[in-house]
C-alpha cells in the first residue's frame, strides 16, 4: 500500500480549555476572586497560601458553587513544600488530588517599602524578590512539566503596570515585577510550540490589603474593579485569548474583546517571540543604528 501523500496539519497546538487551575495567593484579594471566578466559570481549583484558616473559607466558597476544591497551606518561597503541594494537586482525584493542573495562576506577591534603594532594609527587599520571583519559578518548574506532558496548558502571572516601567518607590517589587514579565515571555518563547500560553496579566489599581497600605494610594477615589481581572482570567482559562499569549495585558485598559480585536488588525502570528507587548529596549531615535536590533528581536 502506497503511503498517504496527505499534507500533515499545521499552525500552533490546539490546547483544550482549562478544567483544573492552582491558584497562589487564594486566601484573599485577587487571588480569592479569581480562585472563585475560576470555579464560577466551572473548574475545579487548587487553593494555595501560607494562612490555613482563611484557605478553609476560599475553600468553603468554592464547593458552595459545586466544584472542587483543594487547600494547599504552602509558602511559595519554600521549594520542598511547593512541590509536595503540586504533587498532591496533581494525584488523582480518587487520591483528592484534581488529577492534573490545566492553568496556574501566580498572583502571591508582596511589596517592599516605599523608599529609594538605598533606603531599603536588605531583608524585606530580597524576600520580596523571593516572593515575587523565586515563587512563580518553583511554581512553574514543578507544574509546566506536568502540562507539557498533557499536551499543553495556560499559565497567568499576576503582574503590574509596575513591570513595565520605572518607578522612584519600591524598588524590589518593581524589578521583581519586570523579572517576572521575563519568566513570562520565557515560558512563551520555549513552550508555544509545545501547548504552553502564558500572559503577564496587571490587574490596575485594585483595592486589597496591599495597596491600602500604600501611601502611594492615599486619597484615591478611583480603583480598577476585580472583575476585570476575573474576567481577563476566566477567558484565557477558556482558550479565548490564546492568540494573546506572553503579552503584557492591563484590564484598566483592555478587556477581552479589545485584545481579540488587536490580535486580528496587528495580524499577530501566534507563537511569534516578536509580537507585540513584550519589554524591549527602546531606539534612541530613527537614526539610532541598533533599531532593527532593538525592535525586530
Amino acid at each position: 500500500m502506497a503511503e498517504s501523500t496527505d499534507a500533515q496539519p499545521s499552525g500552533p497546538v490546539q490546547v483544550a480549555p482549562a478544567r483544573t487551575a492552582l491558584v497562589t495567593g487564594a486566601s484573599r484579594g485577587i487571588g480569592r476572586a479569581v480562585a472563585l471566578g475560576l470555579a464560577g466559570a466551572g473548574l475545579d481549583v487548587a487553593l494555595l497560601a501560607r494562612d490555613a484558616e482563611r484557605l478553609a473559607e476560599v475553600s468553603r466558597e468554592v464547593r458552595a458553587l459545586g466544584r472542587r476544591a483543594l487547600e494547599l497551606v504552602c509558602d511559595v518561597t519554600d521549594a520542598d513544600a511547593v512541590a509536595d503541594a503540586v504533587r498532591l494537586a496533581e494525584a488523582p482525584a480518587a487520591e483528592g488530588g484534581l488529577g492534573g493542573v490545566d492553568l496556574l495562576v501566580n498572583n502571591a506577591g508582596r511589596i517592599d517599602a516605599e523608599v529609594p534603594v538605598w533606603e531599603a532594609d536588605p531583608d524585606e527587599w530580597w524576600q520580596v524578590m523571593e516572593t515575587n520571583v523565586r515563587g512563580p519559578f518553583l511554581l512553574v518548574r514543578h507544574v509546566v512539566p506536568g502540562m507539557l506532558a498533557r499536551g499543553g496548558g495556560r499559565v497567568i502571572d499576576l503582574n503590574s503596570g509596575s513591570g513595565s516601567h520605572d518607578m522612584t518607590y519600591s524598588s524590589a517589587y518593581n524589578l521583581s515585577k519586570t523579572a517576572l514579565m521575563r519568566l513570562g515571555h520565557h515560558l512563551h518563547a520555549t513552550g508555544f510550540a509545545r501547548g504552553l500560553r502564558t500572559l503577564e496579566l496587571a490587574p490596575g489599581v485594585v483595592t486589597t490589603d496591599m495597596t491600602a497600605s500604600m501611601r502611594a494610594h492615599d486619597g484615591r477615589t478611583e480603583w480598577t474593579p476585580v472583575e476585570r481581572t476575573v474576567e481577563a482570567a476566566v477567558e484565557f482559562a477558556r482558550g479565548d485569548l490564546d492568540a494573546c499569549s506572553g503579552w503584557f495585558v492591563r484590564v484598566s485598559d483592555d478587556t477581552p474583546e479589545s485584545l481579540r480585536a488587536l490580535a486580528v488588525a496587528r495580524d499577530v502570528v501566534a507563537g511569534d517571540v516578536a509580537a507585540p507587548r513584550h519589554l524591549r529596549v527602546l531606539p534612541a531615535g530613527d537614526a539610532d543604528p541598533m533599531t532593527d536590533v532593538l525592535t525586530g528581536r
